[in-house]
């Protein structure tokens, strides 16, 4: 063969890479837009101006909308197309009070199997969450609160509740956003933080239980709080 001859295998391996890799941030991107709230519940998803605003076509918009759809954050309907699904008060509640659950047995677990590098590698996270806070950086600060919740569930190794909490993170992730928004409630998830992570370090898997119910349950009481104020 010439050494002038074009590589069609590899060619052709790298279309379907780039369609993953484009799917990938199509959906990312429109995720984080539901989860910050810049496309609020009930927004009709209009296909021409999600294109042009995320610079794609028709087609990976629409696989990234059903996407989206199988993790609950977007309604499709044949008459209605699609639209940011519906976030109310009961939902967050039955939300919080599953990953709750999920996220307190986690703890218990976790502070069982985690390794010394493990703890640390969570600390790193944290204090780099806390450079955001004090910054005022709520996305970045958010990033990496999911990253510490998600680094605990995975701790527990047990595969089982991984799946389960997988299953609902995006729809939770959007829910917890939404107390943060308030200022207070911003602080207090923090120094929040901040007791959690010295429960972990001690391996006090009873301590850092019963301290992530009381967070979920702090992060409902504002959300409901300013429902009522509505």
């Amino acid at each position: 063969m010439s050494d002038s001859a074009p590589d069609t295998a590899g060619a052709a391996g790298e279309m379907p890479r780039r369609k993953g890799r484009l799917h990938v941030a199509t959906v990312e991107t429109l995720r984080q837009m539901i989860v910050s709230g810049a496309l609020p519940p009930g927004q009709k998803l209009r296909e021409q101006e999600l294109c042009d605003r995320l610079g794609v076509s028709r087609t990976p918009l629409r696989e990234a909308l059903r996407t989206l759809a199988a993790q609950g954050l977007v309604t499709l309907s044949q008459n209605r197309g699609a639209e940011v699904a519906a976030l109310t008060l009961a939902d967050i509640t039955q939300l919080f009070d599953v990953v709750a659950t999920l996220e307190a047995l986690a703890a218990r677990l976790a502070c069982q199997a985690i390794s010394d590098e493990g703890i640390a590698e969570i600390a790193l996270a944290h204090d780099r969450m806390r450079l955001h806070h004090a910054r005022g950086e709520l996305p970045e600060y958010f990033a990496l609160n999911q990253l510490i919740h998600r680094a605990l569930i995975e701790a527990a190794r047990n595969p089982v509740l991984l799946d389960i909490w997988e299953m609902m993170s995006s729809r939770v992730e959007r829910a917890k956003y939404l107390p943060n928004l308030q200022g207070e409630r911003w602080h207090a998830a923090m120094s929040e933080h901040e007791t959690m992570l010295a429960a972990l370090q001690a391996r006090d898997g009873e301590a850092l239980s019963g301290l992530m119910r009381q967070h979920f349950a702090n992060g409902l009481a504002t959300v409901r709080a300013a429902a009522d104020a509505a």
